[in-house]
């Protein structure tokens, strides 16, 4: 494999990186298992995550698949990155994987941006602000009422946003890591 080239930041690469399921899977598994760790421990982890099952449910022919296609496509384009290390078929991630945590969450197809949510949830309050402050609400609930209702909604939605987050993660599924 080539050496690690180091200039720059990740830039255009990302997306080509993260283009490939495989390579998402390999960049989590850089993220999970503890390094250095051998190819064949990260083609277990990776055919898992494909897969959907337990390391131990794992067949020969699931394991030799993905040992191949990362020994011969997936691997050499991580280390050209400079997200890996790569040397006699031991892996070492790089600091440079940090640069991708970013891009490894995603937005189901069918969810608004939760930037567009708090945009939104702000000009609820600020509506609502401004009905209490001018006396357009209802005698029998007091300001402070309003005021805890906002913030009960926005302790809420960072409680979902936080819990979607983490289940959104590229290449987590649902606890089927490893022999659990």
């Amino acid at each position: 494999m080539s050496d690690i080239h180091t200039t720059g930041s990740l830039g255009e690469d990302v997306f080509s990186i993260l283009s490939n399921q495989r390579r998402r899977y390999t960049i989590r598994a850089c993220q999970q298992l503890d390094p250095p760790f051998e190819l064949g421990e990260l083609a277990e982890y990776v055919a898992a995550e494909e897969c959907g099952k337990p390391i131990s449910e794992i067949t020969s022919e699931e394991r030799r698949r993905v040992y191949s296609s990362l020994q011969q496509v997936h691997l050499d384009k991580l280390e050209d990155a400079g997200v890996i290390e790569c040397e006699r078929k031991t892996i070492k991630p790089t600091e440079r994987l940090e640069e991708l945590e970013f891009y490894l969450e995603v937005v189901p197809g069918d969810e608004i941006l939760w930037a567009e949510y708090y945009l939104g949830l702000a000009g609820v309050a600020a509506a609502l602000t401004a009905a209490v402050w001018v006396g357009l609400y209802s005698e029998a609930i007091p300001p402070i009422a309003w005021l805890a209702l906002l913030v009960g909604v926005l302790g809420v939605s960072a409680a979902v946003h936080y819990l979607q987050t983490k289940r959104n993660r590229l290449g987590v599924t649902d606890g089927v890591i490893g022999d659990e």
